[in-house]
């Protein structure tokens, strides 16, 4: 196998991965705040992490994932102002924070299962290391942080070359660091955060510093070194990390390590997903949401694909028309799975797929370069005179790379009933012999008008299709 490159946002380069355990991976993810439901640009930071540890799972080694929930210490601006985001929840809708965060987080675990993320090793739940936060602060305290009437705060001044992960430029919207009275540095974070005087938070514990709450950077440093031990390998997030979040975990550190390390060897960032009409924000009300796709007839794994046909840390433009697009793309590598999908496995050591299997080991080991991967899987679906059995077991090591679930999903998986359709079977059915009609009488303006009316009503009429193309309800 070729070795694996990945790109270090630390060091802008590519780097080959040498782990820092022989035979392991650690890998820590940035998980969500789960004060609302995740729309599809945060879910795309965990198609790329699953995309990332089935890869490193390829290459041999054992993993071990951390993704964190934070059901704490999160605030509305990034930074040090604003209100606690899930306090905020709370208050709106009249609910116990621990009520909202746990429907949230099960909302996030439906989306995780729907997108055929596997399951990490362990979810490491903020408030479970409320404790072990305190400790770590402690021990940094003394000879890092100073504290404030709000809180107790890092001086980002105490570590070297802080902020080196930070680009130069930030995107509109990052990077905001708003004004905390009695700051030493502009930069300085909170590492704990006092309960104002007369106020009472449903979620707060005492410490040294008062009764209050951790900072929103405390807690991934805290999970990263109980869980993976300090270095790990990699930590991953979303490209918005880059500027505040991940820089103050890296500060953290430095200070517990006593030492330049910034906690893992390898810090990877996915690039944003950008939808044009502004549905991406959450608060805009109405939001991209997986369950929306879905319901409007979107099978999630279409939305993988689309993850997929595009680099990671590219920036992936949103559209109907291109999830339709890897829609289409997906049923066709579902429909050449059926003729072999039931096959008895067989080795995968075949002449005729050699070529195609070194192909995708080097697009994946390029820094998971989906894109040329899924063509390599394309060339080894259309590989004819092979065995059965072995032309399954070379697919099915490919897709447990990419994730699609093509072995496990069959067409009629992929005809999902859009949640407002109201057209029946005996319609759709009567609307298709009629085309087939206007058809034989090359009518076809006639043809696609019945083709147009079908799609507005989420019925999708495949043309050329051998097998047929009928609805299911």
């Amino acid at each position: 196998m070729t070795d694996l490159q990945l790109f270090n946002s630390l060091t802008r380069q590519l780097e080959t991965f040498e782990p820092v355990h022989p035979g392991e991976a650690r890998v820590y993810s940035c998980g969500p705040t789960v004060y609302n439901y995740p729309h599809i640009g945060n879910m795309r930071a965990y198609v790329f992490a699953d995309t990332l540890g089935r890869t490193l799972s390829w290459k041999g080694y054992k993993l071990t994932h951390v993704i964190n929930i934070t059901d704490v210490g999160h605030l509305t601006d990034d930074a040090d102002a604003g209100e606690d985001k899930l306090e905020k929840a709370a208050a709106a809708k009249a609910q116990s924070i621990w009520d909202i965060a746990r429907h949230y987080t099960e909302a996030y675990w439906a989306d995780v299962k729907a997108l055929n993320i596997r399951q990490p090793a362990h979810w490491s739940i903020a408030t479970d290391y409320v404790e072990q936060m305190i400790d770590f602060a402690k021990g940094i305290a003394d000879r890092h942080c100073y504290e404030l009437d709000s809180g107790l705060y890092f001086d980002v001044t105490t570590v070297n070359d802080y902020g080196r992960l930070a680009r130069a430029v930030t995107e509109e919207g990052e990077g905001r660091i708003e004004s905390v009275e009695g700051k030493r540095n502009a930069a300085d974070f909170a590492i704990w955060r006092k309960t104002p005087p007369g106020e009472t938070r449903q979620m707060e514990w005492n410490s040294p510093w008062g009764r209050g709450a951790p900072g929103w950077h405390l807690e991934c440093s805290v999970m990263g070194e109980a869980l993976l031990g300090f270095p790990f390998d990699i930590h991953t997030g979303g490209i918005d990390h880059r500027e505040i979040h991940h820089p103050n975990e890296i500060a953290q550190n430095q200070a517990f390590c006593g030492s330049d390390h910034s906690g893992a060897r390898l810090w990877m960032h996915n690039n944003f997903l950008v939808e044009r009409s502004g549905k991406m924000s959450k608060s805009a009300g109405e939001f991209l949401r997986l369950q929306l796709l879905i319901d409007r007839g979107y099978h999630p794994h279409a939305y993988r694909m689309m993850c997929l046909q595009a680099h990671y840390r590219s920036e992936l433009e949103f559209s109907w028309e291109g999830l339709g697009a890897a829609l289409t793309r997906l049923k066709r590598m579902v429909m050449a799975v059926q003729p072999f999908r039931d096959a008895e496995l067989c080795e995968t050591d075949h002449p005729k797929f050699a070529d195609a299997l070194a192909r995708f080991d080097t697009a994946m080991s390029d820094d998971l370069n989906t894109a040329v991967a899924l063509t390599a899987l394309e060339d080894a679906l259309a590989t004819k005179k092979v065995d059965a059995g072995v032309k399954r077991a070379v697919i099915e090591r490919m897709d447990a790379v990419l994730g699609l679930g093509l072995l496990d999903i069959d067409r009629a998986d992929l005809r999902l009933r859009p949640k407002w359709a109201i057209i029946t079977e005996t319609e759709i059915e009567a609307a298709l012999a009629a085309r087939k009609e206007a058809r034989a009488a090359k009518d076809f303006a006639r043809s696609d008008a019945l083709r147009d009316e079908l799609a507005a009503q989420g019925v999708e009429v495949m043309d050329g299709d051998p097998l047929g193309w009928e609805w299911k309800l």
